[in-house]
């Protein structure tokens, strides 16, 4: 039909999800902020979709749909945070079923799994990631041994936060099903801008919307997508109703806007920081540099067949002379911010280690990196006086 939308791609679609109000001509979507919808005379729902906005929102199911369709999934689930996205997958899960985590993952997520899993009897066994050669075989020691569950479900982090680390999703999904556990993957730092784990294998991605998707520091969110409608996604979005791990309808619709310029950001932060990583790799004071992008990075094979377009914004530097001398030189930062978030327009840096605690398995001279939009000149030169 003449009237059909022209198929878009990934970069058209996220600027456009959705077309002009049809009644005013606003090209910008509007914010319903209605916690209850009417029914009619014989109390049918007028929008089958909207009954109380605790299950579904009209804001939010517009991002929703967007997210749906980058990842080539099949449904989405916002949450009122990334946390509370990585909480309801655990609590989806009953007493018996195990979890498998890497040793290395986003730290309050993980902290989180260990004290809910000891209280709610869920098998909790972490399995080492940090060497791509070996994470799909260390996976498969993990889940050798039986469980009495009904299900057993796999996570994995790729990048994993703070370290970079790369892990094979395709071979690590192989291994995972072999074993009939369901495949979920934190791809809050690549994105779907450079990679899709669902096309991979995985059965659902997770994201801290909070962090690239939404992109400019000022929304709390997160998001869960499935390739499929399983028993198990909609345990995971009962979880969501009764918990009322909603987002707001005003930072729903803060975060479509912040998707609108996703691929520019991503992009521009990704070649920013490939060049920073590749200035610091032979610094004097830099002991090393942790980039997906570096030849020298493990994974990096592994980088150059799961991401497109980039190897992220995000990257570590372990400064010679240990925790004092990593201080230090985050104290002199100028242009740097000094706080903790990843993923914004504005750079920032901190000292990974005093942010998790003494459960952290952390080299103590580890700064993260979170490489914003700024001249790549300005960052290099603010880092370069930091270090002397």
């Amino acid at each position: 039909m003449a009237d059909d939308p022209p198929a878009l791609r990934p970069e058209s679609r996220v600027v456009h999800p959705s077309p002009p109000n049809p009644t005013s001509g606003a090209v910008m979507p509007g914010i319903e902020v209605s916690t209850t919808f009417a029914r009619d005379e014989q109390y049918d729902l007028l929008n089958r979709h909207h009954a109380y906005i605790r299950d579904e929102n009209p804001t939010f199911r517009l991002a929703e749909t967007v997210l749906t369709e980058l990842e080539h999934g099949s449904d989405t689930l916002l949450f009122s945070s990334g946390m509370a996205a990585g909480m309801a997958i655990v609590q989806a899960l009953a007493p018996g079923d195990q979890i498998v985590v890497p040793e290395v993952m986003y730290w309050s997520l993980r902290n989180w799994m260990e004290d809910f899993s000891a209280k709610w009897g869920i098998g909790l066994v972490k399995f080492d990631g940090s060497d791509p050669g070996a994470a799909p075989q260390a996976l498969a020691d993990a889940l050798a041994n039986p469980t009495t569950g009904a299900r057993r479900v796999v996570w994995l982090e790729s990048p994993a936060n703070p370290v970079w680390n790369l892990i094979d999703i395709e071979a690590c999904a192989r291994v995972a099903h072999g074993k009939g556990a369901i495949v979920v993957c934190d791809a809050t730092a690549a994105t779907p801008v450079l990679t899709r784990p669902l096309d991979l294998g995985a059965d659902i991605v997770m994201h801290s919307a909070t962090k690239y998707l939404n992109g400019h520091s000022d929304v709390l969110a997160g998001a869960l997508i499935t390739r499929e409608k399983t028993p198990f996604w909609r345990l995971v979005k009962r979880a969501r109703a009764e918990n009322g791990a909603i987002l707001g309808s005003f930072e729903a619709w803060l975060l479509q806007r912040g998707m609108r310029t996703l691929f520019l950001r991503v992009r521009a932060a990704s070649a920013n920081a490939l060049q920073i990583a590749r200035h610091f790799e032979s610094h004097p004071r830099v002991e090393r540099v942790l980039y997906p992008g570096l030849p020298s990075h493990p994974g990096h094979e592994i980088a150059l067949r799961q991401m497109h377009g980039g190897f992220g914004g995000m990257l570590s530097l372990l400064v010679k002379g240990g925790a004092d001398a990593a201080l230090a030189t985050i104290g002199r930062c100028k242009l740097f911010v000094r706080a903790t978030s990843i993923g914004g327009v504005e750079s920032l840096i901190e000292h990974r280690p005093t942010i998790e605690g003494p459960r952290s398995p952390i080299p103590q001279n580890l700064l993260r990196i979170s490489v914003g939009i700024e001249a790549v000149e300005d960052l290099i030169a603010d880092l370069e006086q930091a270090l002397d």
